[in-house]
């Protein structure tokens, strides 16, 4: 039934897409210019225009965004999403723990609360929504570990030869351990 709460609902919930479309865009294309001016992705996608914009950064995955939402298969793209994210989750819980086991006395400027223990609960919990989500579409499971494949073996057999040294960000922190040594 279509209530005036149902609708009001979707009003909100459009509303809170489009606050946060340009934040989207703002976002992926940082990411991605960043992994490519380090050289993790194609060198291309860190190009600027005459503004200093990476418009191939902007551009690409804009329209790589627009032709999957041609597909209607929103159900799908949401769950791989929540595939990405998830395993992301994992592996950076696996690394907390590994680093907390390996370098207990290394000096850290934020300390987890419950320390490995809740980096274990949280660990149980992403795997258990990465199991979920095998469950709900075994398919859409197995495009999105093709991707992570792919861009693993992209890194593995290309990207990690054609690093760029001397990244900006490298940079910084260069600087910033020179002037902690005065």
């Amino acid at each position: 039934t279509n209530t005036w709460l149902a609708t009001f609902v979707n009003f909100v919930g459009l509303a809170g897409l489009i606050a946060s479309f340009f934040s989207i865009i703002y976002a992926y294309s940082r990411q991605i210019f960043a992994l490519s001016r380090a050289g993790y992705l194609p060198t291309s996608l860190s190009l600027t225009n005459k503004n200093k914009a990476p418009y191939l950064a902007i551009i690409i995955p804009g329209i790589i965004g627009f032709l999957l939402s041609l597909t209607k298969e929103g159900d799908s793209l949401i769950l791989i999403a929540v595939f990405g994210a998830t395993i992301s989750y994992v592996l950076i819980l696996l690394s907390h723990i590994k680093l907390r086991l390996s370098k207990p006395d290394m000096p850290r400027p934020y300390k987890t609360p419950g320390g490995i223990v809740t980096s274990c609960i949280a660990l149980v919990l992403a795997v258990a929504a990465v199991v979920a989500g095998f469950v709900v579409n075994p398919k859409v499971w197995f495009i999105a570990a093709a991707i992570y494949v792919v861009f693993i073996a992209y890194f593995l057999f290309y990207s990690r030869y054609h690093l760029v040294k001397g990244t900006p960000e490298e940079e910084f922190a260069n600087i910033k351990a020179a002037e902690q040594e005065l």
